[in-house]
């Protein structure tokens, strides 16, 4: 290791010997130079920790030579201590101050008054170059960072886009799937025939379920689930887990009960989809992991005011229980308690982390107790906006739908186009049809359609190309009554409904979608047609 260096100029051999032997004890390299010129020749090619200048040297004296040091960058800060033996006024004192020294000691030098200044300007230098060579260290592993930032930012879009295109590619065929069995289940089947359609929406269900749990829980990863403020009625909710569960219930051989407290308002504001996820999948899991006995979801109110309310929820089971050891881990992502539960059970382990990860964006954290053979209890507590509800407030509304509606299908997917046409049916209605955005484009310029039901990812041109292309057509031809453009899609992220936002779209449905789903939004359509 190279040891620092300090510069020490005299024009007098025996002063330099003398500088060099009060300053023996520090672990430093001394340079001499014997005249001003020399100095600046050595500050160019090395690097000094400091320099001790006399003041009186022929050519050039110590003033001219600190002034020429100053004006140069590398030696611009550089600590210089002038010796010398004209003293008899504070002015060369003065002088040497204001030339840019930081001292002046007079000749002859007390070696314990020169040894304690350059001790203290050397660890300075000592301490700036540590910290140099932090800076250098540090700005080497932010560079770094920056570059394992860039690679985990390009992997989440590479998995983004992934599950984007998964998703994509499964909904299509389920969206099939699920459609055409369920307008199938309305028709004239026998009892038998039910029965096997039943299991098949089912089973379908279960599948979207799955998927729905992965893109969940990527969202979430992201950042991107946001709990929204809306009026719900706590007992819907529970109508509908129950009448969705209920019949796993039947197929146990075990009782399921739900209770909700008398004094819980009607009208709640919150966010009514995310708490059903929850509720549905400790519901569910309750379900599944008991075979003899009970499931109870019980809701009790345990504080309420004007605007406020807080309610705690009990999933409590009969069903295997859970080991302590167990339920150290039985949040974490695709996990199970054990691994003989998922092959005797089955499901992604996704179930608890999601739900966990949304009662803790709601404002509350799941706890669990439970005992292996006994049964398990899952409790959290959630607070709730509320309001009365008034009076001439329609607590159920039928949606019906103009029979003349005029509605084009852009879709290129053979099977999913009938099914949405057979939906129609059912409601009365009836569309033409586009295989690819171009021919949606030229059929709605020929028909003027209210509405569109316009997938996003089809050949030729897609989408969201062809909404942008209707709107400018729309302004070009100053159509006072645009058309309503609804996205039914099998893309489901977020950053697809911003895009489709974007280009002009008026409303996005995913696949597969409910009948009542697509009813909703035809009937808002024709509302907004209407005004």
């Amino acid at each position: 290791m190279k040891k620092d260096k300090i510069l020490i100029v005299d024009d007098k051999e025996e002063n330099l010997i003398s500088l060099e032997r009060i300053l023996s004890d520090f672990d430093v390299e001394f340079v001499r130079a014997s005249s001003g010129e020399d100095a600046l020749k050595y500050t160019l090619k090395d690097e000094f920790a400091m320099a001790v200048l006399d003041v009186q040297m022929p050519e050039m004296d110590g003033y001219e030579t600190l002034e020429l040091m100053r004006q140069r960058k590398k030696t611009k800060y550089l600590p210089v201590i002038f010796v010398s033996a004209i003293h008899q006024s504070d002015l060369h004192i003065i002088k040497g101050i204001e030339t840019g020294a930081v001292d002046f000691i007079p000749k002859p030098i007390i070696p314990e008054v020169l040894k304690g200044k350059v001790s203290v300007f050397l660890d300075l230098y000592r301490q700036r170059k540590e910290l140099d060579l932090l800076l250098v260290y540090l700005e080497k592993k932010n560079e770094e960072l920056i570059i394992e930032k860039n690679k985990a930012e390009e992997a989440t879009r590479s998995k983004s886009l992934f599950l984007a295109n998964m998703s994509h590619e499964i909904r299509s065929p389920m969206n099939g799937i699920l459609g055409l069995s369920k307008l199938l289940l309305q028709s004239e089947l026998n009892s038998e025939q039910k029965d096997m359609l039943d299991v098949m929406a089912r089973s379908g269900e279960n599948l979207i379920q799955i998927i729905n749990d992965i893109l969940d829980y990527s969202k979430i990863e992201a950042g991107q689930i946001e709990i929204e403020e809306i009026d719900f009625d706590i007992r819907k909710v529970t109508d509908t887990i129950f009448h969705l569960l209920n019949y796993k219930a039947i197929e146990r051989e075990i009782e399921f009960k739900i209770e909700v407290d008398e004094i819980i308002p009607e009208n709640l504001i919150g966010d009514a989809f995310r708490l059903n996820q929850v509720l549905m999948n400790l519901t569910n899991n309750a379900i599944k992991f008991t075979q003899n006995g009970s499931v109870t979801l019980s809701i009790k109110c345990i504080e309420k005011s004007k605007e406020h309310v807080s309610l705690f929820f009990t999933i409590k089971d009969t069903g295997i229980g859970i080991s302590k050891d167990a339920q150290k881990k039985l949040f974490r992502e695709f996990t199970q308690s054990d691994s003989s539960i998922t092959r005797e059970y089955g499901g992604t382990g996704l179930g608890l982390a999601i739900s966990k990860n949304i009662t803790q964006l709601m404002g509350g954290k799941i706890i669990v107790e439970s005992e292996l053979g006994v049964g398990s209890e899952f409790m959290f507590e959630l607070k709730f906006g509320c309001k009365e509800r008034k009076e001439n407030m329609p607590i159920h509304q039928n949606i019906t739908l103009p029979s003349n509606l005029s509605i084009l299908v852009a879709e290129d997917n053979p099977i999913n186009q009938k099914v949405v046409t057979l939906t129609l049916r059912m409601m009365g209605l009836t569309c033409d049809i586009a295989k690819n955005g171009v021919e949606a484009l030229e059929l709605y310029k020929k028909n003027r359609h209210q509405i569109i039901l316009m997938d996003m990812q089809m050949p030729v041109l897609d989408g969201i190309s062809a909404t942008e292309k209707i709107r400018s057509f729309e302004i070009s031809e100053t159509i006072d009554e645009p058309t309503y453009i609804v996205a039914l899609t099998a893309n489901s992220f977020i950053e697809d409904k911003q895009k489709c936002t974007e280009a002009g779209m008026n409303d996005f449905l995913t696949k597969p979608f409910k009948e009542a789903d697509l009813r909703k939004i035809l009937s808002q359509a024709s509302k907004s047609i209407a005004q």
